[in-house]
C-alpha cells in the first residue's frame, strides 16, 4: 500500500456530501493522474461513498479518514478502505487496523503524539493541521528527534508550498482538500508537475 503512496507522494482528502457526486469527482482525479484518494467520514454518505468508489474504481488506492472510532475504522474496512487516516491517534482504532491487517495512519503533532505512536510500531504519521501547527519548520523539527518517522502533512498545504514539501525527505505524502478545488483535474496535474519537478 505504501509503494502506492509513496510513488504518488499525493493523498486527496475527499468529501462526498451526495452519493451523485462520487462519479465525477473520481473521474477528475483520475484524470489529474491521481491513483490514491482518502474519503472523509464527515458525512451521513460518507460509508456509501466509499463503498461505491471501490467498487467502481478498483484502480484507485482508496482509505477512509477522519476515522475517530473502532466503530468507523470497522465499518470503513468492512466496506474495502485499504487504509484508514485519523485526526489524531486512536489505540482502538489501531488495533481495528491491527486486526484487519490494514494500514493505519494517525494524526499527530508533539513529541507525545509521536512517542505514542511509535509504542504501536507506528512510523508513517498524519501532521496535521500542518498549516496551524509549524508547517515544514516543525516537521524538520520534529524528524531531526524522530529519524526514523515519515510524515504526511494536511491542512493548509496547496501548490505554492507544495514543492517546499516533496522535498523534505521525512516526508513521505501530502495531503489534502486544495486538490479537490475549481478545476480538479487541472489542479492535480499542476500538483503532480511540482512533485515531478518539472
Amino acid at each position: 500500500m505504501f509503494q502506492e503512496v509513496l510513488e504518488n507522494k499525493l493523498v486527496p482528502v475527499v468529501v462526498f456530501k451526495t452519493l451523485d457526486e462520487v462519479e465525477p469527482t473520481m473521474s477528475s482525479l483520475i484524470k489529474g493522474n491521481i491513483r490514491v484518494a482518502e474519503i472523509c467520514f464527515r458525512t451521513d454518505v460518507a460509508p456509501e461513498a466509499l463503498k461505491k468508489a471501490v467498487k467502481n474504481y478498483p484502480n484507485i488506492l482508496i482509505g477512509a479518514g477522519t476515522i475517530i472510532n473502532k466503530e468507523q475504522a470497522e465499518l470503513a474496512i468492512s466496506l474495502g478502505a485499504k487504509f484508514i487516516v485519523s485526526p489524531g491517534l486512536s489505540e482502538s482504532v489501531n488495533e481495528v487496523c491491527v486486526k484487519h491487517n490494514v494500514t493505519y495512519i494517525p494524526g499527530v503533532v508533539t513529541p507525545t503524539e509521536i512517542m505514542k505512536a511509535l509504542e504501536l510500531n507506528i512510523t508513517y504519521l498524519k501532521f496535521f493541521p500542518a498549516g496551524v501547527y509549524g508547517g515544514l519548520k516543525a516537521i524538520k523539527a520534529l524528524s531531526s528527534a524522530f529519524p526514523q518517522v515519515k510524515f504526511m502533512p494536511t491542512g493548509g498545504v496547496d501548490n505554492s508550498n507544495l514543492k517546499e514539501l516533496a522535498n523534505e525527505k521525512s516526508i513521505f505524502a501530502i495531503g489534502g482538500s486544495w486538490l479537490l478545488k475549481g478545476d480538479v483535474t487541472a489542479v492535480c496535474l499542476e500538483a503532480n508537475k511540482i512533485i515531478k519537478g518539472e
